[in-house]
């Protein structure tokens, strides 16, 4: 058996049975890292040292002990990991002491050892920042994003590095990749983990940390290891019953879930992302679920127009605060530039008006589930969008997010659930005839998360994909343990 024959869970459980060492689980990821990144590009500010520091001075015994991992480099604030957080302006950045989520990581037995790369601010659905030298890309089609803005994060567990990676998303930067890479992500109800101390909340409540795995039963335990608020946090998400790992031990009740293979305004879809979800669909129905069409009635287009002003308001004050004297032009990228220059045209009000509107859309998506209890539709409207398409070059912050070719006609399902809260995930069910991961989504209630979770565990098991490998992973077959 090899390294990638096991998830995050079973190497934590060869460690426990003496059969390898975290030593040993290291040195065969940071190989890996040596191997692939070149072509990949998805590992950043590996810290070695402090990962054998850690090693030495004794892991905690949680459920993950020995297993090496990786952040995000956006948020995580670790201490002895610096971060660029995907841009120059904040290269190199470092904390005093750890953020609450970190914290819980290291308590869980894992042994980071360095970051994955994200565009800047986590602004776009692709990884494609100058600080790292160049794009982020696919392992099934090194032409192919791997997505964004957890998108080092996605490529690197696709590719075999590491079995599981933080993430984080505020627009559907966990779904994205896990899409993209053939993975699953799991967008947890809002306020689910801890946001302290660096931040009280991401984008009006929007953003939340994540994880990208393959397999459930990692998301799971890594979730039960983290969530909870941490003290002094604004709000904080409806207690589980059981907890997510617990969740999955059985199947859910037969569940009334409503599909929808087009946009959620009705506007049609890429016949892959289509075909995903009616066979998706059928898997259902086939273990006794109920399936019927369906399309949330909300403001999809008013929706994502406020989101895209508190994203501007949001990207703005990061900047700002960082920039001190200098100037954008030499910092920043022109996509970034467009969002400060939009965020200036809005007033105090208008944010407000942008945060009332997303709660008004929550409102009305916890309307439109009252006759559902889970919402299936594709992750995507396209397969992994080829690299550059939306590189960062533009100063049109809305065209870019708005335009007939920008993000949200290409991304217009997984901004729904940060906007209105609500647990989603993606499920890696299909891929394309030349060989490209195409997810499909499901969602559910409000603070559904356990429910969520066991039917995702349930589909698995219907469909496993575990053992479904990109091409770049028999470039590592020499190295494995």
């Amino acid at each position: 058996m090899t390294y990638e024959d096991h998830d995050a869970t079973g190497l934590a459980e060869l460690v426990a049975s003496g059969e390898t060492t975290p030593d040993e689980l290291l040195d065969e990821a940071l190989a890996r890292v040596d191997t692939l990144n070149p072509s990949l590009n998805a590992v950043v500010l590996l810290q070695e040292e402090q990962a054998r520091a850690a090693i030495r001075a004794g892991l905690p015994r949680g459920p993950f002990r020995g297993v090496p991992f990786l952040l995000k480099d956006l948020g995580a604030e670790a201490v002895g990991f610096p971060s660029h957080s995907g841009s120059r302006l904040f290269a190199n950045s470092t904390v005093p002491e750890d953020a609450a989520i970190v914290a819980r990581l290291r308590a869980s037995g894992l042994v980071i050892f360095g970051r994955t790369t994200s565009p800047e601010g986590g602004i776009g659905p692709v990884t494609e920042s100058v600080v790292y030298g160049g794009p982020t890309r696919n392992p099934w089609n090194l032409d192919r994003t791997p997505g964004g803005s957890s998108g080092g994060a996605g490529a690197a567990v696709a590719a075999g590095i590491v079995p599981a990676a933080h993430g984080s998303d505020g627009g559907g930067s966990v779904r994205i990749p896990a899409s993209n890479c053939g993975l699953f992500g799991f967008k947890a109800t809002r306020a689910r983990f801890p946001d302290g101390p660096y931040a009280g909340e991401g984008w009006g409540g929007m953003a939340i940390d994540g994880f990208l795995t393959r397999s459930v039963r990692d998301s799971a335990a890594l979730m039960d290891a983290t969530e909870g608020s941490d003290p002094g946090a604004p709000y904080a998400a409806p207690p589980l019953a059981k907890g997510y790992v617990a969740a999955i031990a059985r199947p859910p009740e037969r569940l009334r879930i409503g599909v929808c293979d087009t946009t959620f305004t009705g506007r049609p879809v890429h016949p892959d992302c289509a075909r995903a979800v009616q066979d998706a669909a059928r898997l259902l129905e086939d273990l006794g679920h109920h399936v019927s069409p369906f399309r949330p009635e909300a403001d999809h287009d008013g929706m994502i127009r406020a989101w895209v002003d508190i994203v501007a308001c949001g990207t703005a004050l990061g900047i700002r605060q960082a920039l001190g004297d200098r100037s954008p032009l030499e910092w920043v990228e022109p996509v970034s530039r467009g969002a400060m220059a939009h965020a200036a045209t809005l007033s105090g009000e208008d944010y407000l008006a942008a945060i009332s509107r997303i709660h008004a859309y929550g409102r009305r998506m916890a309307a439109a589930f009252d006759g559902i209890d889970i919402l299936l539709s594709p992750v995507m409207a396209e397969p992994p969008a080829l690299v550059g398409r939306f590189a960062h070059r533009t100063e049109d912050y809305l065209d870019y997010r708005l335009g007939e070719h920008g993000i949200w006609p290409y991304s217009p399902f997984c901004t729904a659930f940060n906007a209105s809260g609500q647990p989603a995930a993606s499920l890696p069910l299909h891929w394309t005839d030349d060989g490209l991961p195409v997810g499909v989504q499901l969602a559910a209630a409000f603070g559904d998360d356990e429910r969520l979770i066991a039917l995702c565990r349930e589909v698995e098991a219907a469909k496993p994909w575990f053992h479904r490998r990109p091409p770049l992973d028999s470039a590592v077959r020499a190295v494995a343990a």
